[in-house]
């Protein structure tokens, strides 16, 4: 089987391609990248020079490109994970966010009809729901909640899973879709909240915390994730939307109180700043389709997960000190610099 990974060499795609070429050692793996700001090649160096893998920088968008890359390659399935996924970044540029979110996913899902495909996966996000009150825990997101967006990033999220839909009752693509909570585990860029704490932690820099870090979210070890995509891709109906979660809610601040207390730095470091705007109160993903029928369940509880993550990055330290010395660091400084409350 022949599968193309689209945003291969950013967090979540990179630990796919690890798995797929790990657990289906005869299948080809083709990456497919534009390699922005947050697509890194070094994440992808163990395999290289794998026989069955192949990297290809390209950004969905290149209607040329994907189709030369479709015509050589002949996929059997295709995975779409290439996405603009900051929410402060796509408040500040929404159009990146609707030409690649939006458009890109036009393009691939137009060379998925044109060369036939056994399956297009679009990897979305349960931000397309909105959020959840605090002060009710019995409520959770199925994949019957109305779409709900509050940001431009999860606005081109849901417009792209509508168009998945479209295409699929229009011109029968057979596709599926998958809405996930928070991920987190090894490769995260280190703009996202627990990568970003680490690193802020370890040299002793503020961690900043937006408001007073009520704001909940259901999180997932990225492995969990790249498992239940799997399942999907082979025994997933077609034309069917899943819901991947752990039942694993947490308070940004506790998170950021417990990587305080793995790496023995003192709470005094955390620092309040001024909300993000639209910012949603609380995610929570009920997994119970998947489970029922495919059988998923998370493997990776929260307690061993995060340390496993906090390990990874301190043996890891050359890769996200490269990314946080490069254009990382000017954006850093933009988006928290003088959000600081006295």
């Amino acid at each position: 089987m022949v599968i193309i990974v689209t945003g291969g060499a950013g967090f979540i795609g990179s630990n796919f391609v690890f798995y797929m070429l790990k657990k289906h050692s005869n299948y080809r793996i083709v990456c497919l990248d534009k390699l922005t700001y947050a697509g890194n090649l070094s994440t992808l160096a163990s395999v290289m020079d794998n026989p069955n893998f192949r990297f290809v920088k390209l950004d969905i968008c290149d209607r040329a490109g994907v189709n030369q890359l479709f015509e050589e390659e002949k996929p059997d399935v295709v995975v779409n994970f290439a996405a603009e996924s900051h929410v402060d970044r796509s408040i500040e540029t929404p159009e990146i966010f609707l030409k690649t979110n939006i458009l890109g996913t036009q393009v691939l899902m137009d060379a998925c009809r044109q060369y036939g495909i056994q399956r297009y996966h679009q990897v979305s996000t349960d931000e397309v729901y909105g959020d959840l009150p605090l002060n009710r825990p019995d409520l959770f997101f199925t994949e019957e909640t109305p779409i709900h967006t509050s940001s431009p990033y999860s606005a081109s999220k849901a417009g792209a899973d509508l168009l998945v839909m479209a295409y699929h009752r229009t011109y029968n693509l057979p596709v599926t879709i998958s809405r996930c909570s928070n991920n987190y585990g090894p490769y995260h860029f280190p703009e996202k909240l627990i990568p970003l704490m680490i690193a802020n932690a370890l040299a002793d820099k503020p961690l900043p915390v937006y408001g007073e870090g009520l704001n909940v979210r259901d999180w997932l070890y990225v492995e969990d994730h790249c498992r239940a995509i799997d399942l999907i891709i082979h025994k997933g109906k077609v034309g069917e939307v899943y819901n991947v979660g752990g039942h694993n809610e947490m308070k940004n601040i506790d998170i950021v109180k417990l990587i305080c207390k793995e790496l023995g730095k003192p709470e005094s470091l955390i620092v309040h700043v001024e909300d993000r705007k639209g910012h949603d109160m609380r995610y929570a993903i009920d997994p119970t389709k998947i489970h029922t029928e495919l059988g998923w369940l998370p493997e990776t509880k929260f307690e061993e997960g995060i340390k496993k993550t906090i390990q990874w990055y301190l043996e890891h330290m050359e890769w996200w000190q490269t990314i946080i010395s490069g254009e990382y660091r000017n954006y850093y400084e933009k988006m928290y610099g003088n959000r600081a409350e006295v």
